[in-house]
């Protein structure tokens, strides 16, 4: 943690919380939520749920922020409930019903349909959605009646694990990437079988590192931060590189570190001997043992160049 001048002489929280959102909030409004708790302008979240979803929101602060985009990649996983017979217009229960058939399947014949998405597929990004097209999320033209053609997108499913099946209702724990709508899986789950299917609810379990066991709800934060025993909640940015080799910069490269530059093997003393491939990345610490960066090694010129800073 370090003084913080823009608030007032304050406490800067520079990493990342792994936050429980509950239902009701959008991911936008647990951030402003924490601005207020926090008294901290500088904060991002990872990965948008839907206001009815629960689960996971691994939350950025500081400089810590950098690293949004790369916890939006971390694969994950997410604890649904389908119900078949259903079709709504936004592949949820919150949306219209615009159609209800008969489940004419039994257990049997939905499970092997359902794991027959497990492999992954080309997806259709529902409507209801924050994605783009020609400069407007999809959301808004669903919400003026519109509908756009979207560009299928190919998502992996790493697993399905089936919890429960209790007809019309499923629940299921999925593992997948980035970019996977689940309410779309259900959606296509029913449209397989004939008879239309909705999500009913949704939990994220896991994003990347962080799992639901280790979040905490913004009513907890609220009094952490009353105690000032926040500090053990807070992973510091290097946390998400734990898998890469570590590298402590010596006196000649101190500073071309402190000014974003490449920097050569010698300039580095690594934790292992080690010998890289194009492309490999490394968790960079200064003289004080203090993370500053991320480097990736390019092999034709036999050196390491920034792939992410936090030098602030």
């Amino acid at each position: 943690m370090s003084e913080d001048k823009s608030n007032g002489g304050g406490v800067l929280i520079n990493g990342i919380m792994n936050i429980y959102k509950e239902a009701g909030y959008t991911s936008h409004d647990v951030v402003a939520k924490l601005r207020g708790i926090v008294k901290q302008k500088k904060i991002g979240h990872t990965g948008t749920l839907d206001p009815d979803a629960v689960g996971v929101l691994p939350v950025c602060f500081g400089s810590a922020t950098k690293l949004c985009d790369l916890l939006t990649d971390k694969s994950k996983e997410y604890e649904a409930v389908m119900r078949l017979g259903v079709t709504t217009d936004t592949q949820d229960m919150s949306g219209a019903v615009v159609a209800q058939s008969p489940v004419d399947a039994d257990a049997s014949a939905v499970e092997q349909v359902i794991m027959g998405f497990v492999g992954g597929y080309d997806q259709i990004p529902p409507m209801y959605s924050a994605l783009k097209v020609n400069g407007k999320k999809l959301y808004e033209l669903a919400r003026e009646g519109r509908e756009v053609e979207r560009q299928p997108r190919h998502v992996d499913i790493a697993f399905i694990r089936i919890l429960d099946i209790n007809l019309p209702e499923v629940r299921f724990l999925v593992g997948c990437s980035k970019g996977t709508y689940i309410r779309t899986l259900c959606a296509d789950i029913g449209s397989r079988l004939g008879c239309g299917a909705a999500m009913a609810a949704l939990k994220r379990t896991r994003v990347g590192n962080f799992r639901i066991e280790d979040a905490i709800r913004l009513s907890t934060v609220e009094e952490l931060m009353r105690l000032n025993t926040y500090e053990s909640y807070v992973m510091p940015p290097d946390s998400v590189f734990m898998e890469y080799e570590s590298a402590v910069v010596n006196r000649k490269g101190e500073n071309a570190l402190l000014n974003g530059n490449k920097l050569c093997p010698d300039q580095l003393d690594f934790a292992h001997h080690t010998v890289f491939q194009d492309g490999d990345m490394i968790r960079v610490y200064d003289g004080s043992r203090a993370f500053k960066a991320v480097y990736t090694f390019v092999k034709n010129e036999g050196m390491f160049k920034p792939f992410k800073m936090f030098l602030g």
